[in-house]
């Protein structure tokens, strides 16, 4: 953590923060702001905690590879002829050029520069033109390896070496998730965007249901009112669950997700496993929204539509257009409140803003992200 970091929040500022929600506020403007900020959370976040960086039916096959960037670290996840995973850094031993780009499949990561070849398991195999170097031994070699786990098919990485497991950090999470099947589906169809704005505010907008009134006040809310909204307990554990109940029932017979309970079957759900890892689901279908910021005022988004290949059978071309045109379609009507916070926080009179209880799931994040950067949380007994 940066030395910095406390000093960087006002302590004033983090009592609103860190307040019981009845009493809470937002964020200060800095917090999304500040270039010093954002490297405190690389230092102490993005290097130290799980990041979900693809899912594993991206590499089912020996010699899949998908690449990926943490704000610090551009990375691989690849695997090997033996089936196992690795998440590798993609950056050549030799002269720091990146070794591949997309996803692919491949025998070898081959270095465009000049042509150093890595094994998938990172093990350097063939560096060209390298007799004589005195000390040289291409068998020492190995591209730095992250600690990798999966869960519910999504494929995280840690850069922290020492990091604890994280299945056991989602046990509460685990039982409002496992009957959407998460584990076995498979990315039916992906749209990119470069957001050029902070990665909390995405993340903040995803996980509350209060601005169904604003932006999707002619697509959720009809169907999911703002008003009927419900956050789950944590106990402080990293993660953050909406349930969003609505009016219409899909039917098993309708649906995608035959194990779904009655009440189920009524209700949109989002979730967030902190920092990065955003997801939802109806009993029609789900989204995982994958983020990589690479800046405090930038990052790529990919959202991706799921499906399930044993219930929903082998998509087609119309079925992939219509999971991309309505991914487009309540990604723009929230690009808007995505880009406008953005321009206001940067507005000399701007400061924290009072929560509603309906931002519970944005209060919850607030608490994860100090704990996060390793801020002392004040007293506010008495």
């Amino acid at each position: 953590m940066s030395a910095k970091t406390p000093s960087l929040i006002a302590t004033d500022a983090l009592q609103k923060i860190t307040a019981p929600l009845s009493q809470a506020w937002t964020l200060p403007p800095q917090a999304y702001t500040s270039s010093e900020i954002f490297a405190a959370e690389v230092d102490s976040i993005f290097s130290k905690d799980w990041i979900c960086v693809a899912r594993i039916d991206q590499v089912k096959a020996p010699g899949d590879y998908i690449c990926a960037d943490l704000p610090s670290q551009p990375i691989v996840v690849t695997r090997d002829q033996q089936g196992q995973l690795h998440a590798l850094s993609r950056v050549c031993l030799h002269r720091a050029m990146p070794l591949v780009e997309g996803q692919g499949n491949t025998t070898r990561l081959v270095c465009p520069y000049h042509r150093w070849s890595y094994a998938l398991d990172g093990k350097l195999r063939s560096a060209p033109m390298m007799t004589g170097v005195e000390g040289f031994a291409e068998s020492a070699l190995c591209l730095p390896e992250l600690q990798l786990e999966v869960w519910q098919g999504f494929i995280f990485v840690n850069l922290d070496p020492q990091a604890q497991p994280l299945a056991p950090r989602l046990a509460g999470l685990l039982p409002l998730v496992s009957n959407y099947a998460f584990s076995e589906m498979q990315v039916l169809e992906t749209i990119e965007y470069d957001s050029p704005w902070n990665w909390k505010i995405l993340v903040e907008n995803f996980m509350e249901a209060y601005h169904h009134i604003g932006p999707h006040k002619q697509t959720f809310e009809p169907a999911y009112p703002a008003r009927d909204a419900q956050i789950l307990d944590n106990e402080g554990q990293p993660w953050v669950f909406l349930k969003m109940p609505g009016g219409h029932r899909v039917t098993v017979e309708e649906g995608a997700f035959p194990a779904l309970t009655p009440a189920q079957q009524h209700d949109l759900i989002a979730v967030c496993v902190f920092p990065t890892l955003l997801f939802g689901a109806s009993a029609a279908g789900a989204a995982w929204y994958q983020l990589e910021p690479y800046g405090v005022d930038k990052m790529r988004l990919k959202i991706h539509g799921l499906y399930h290949p044993s219930i929903t059978g082998e998509p087609s071309a119309e079925d992939r257009a219509d999971v991309a045109a309505m991914l487009k379609l309540i990604h723009e009507e929230d690009i808007v409140v995505n880009r406008g916070p953005w321009q206001g926080l940067q507005a000399a009179m701007t400061t924290q803003g009072r929560l509603s209880l309906f931002e519970q799931g944005i209060w919850q994040l607030n608490q994860l992200w100090v704990s996060g950067l390793g801020l002392k949380k004040p007293n506010h007994s008495g």
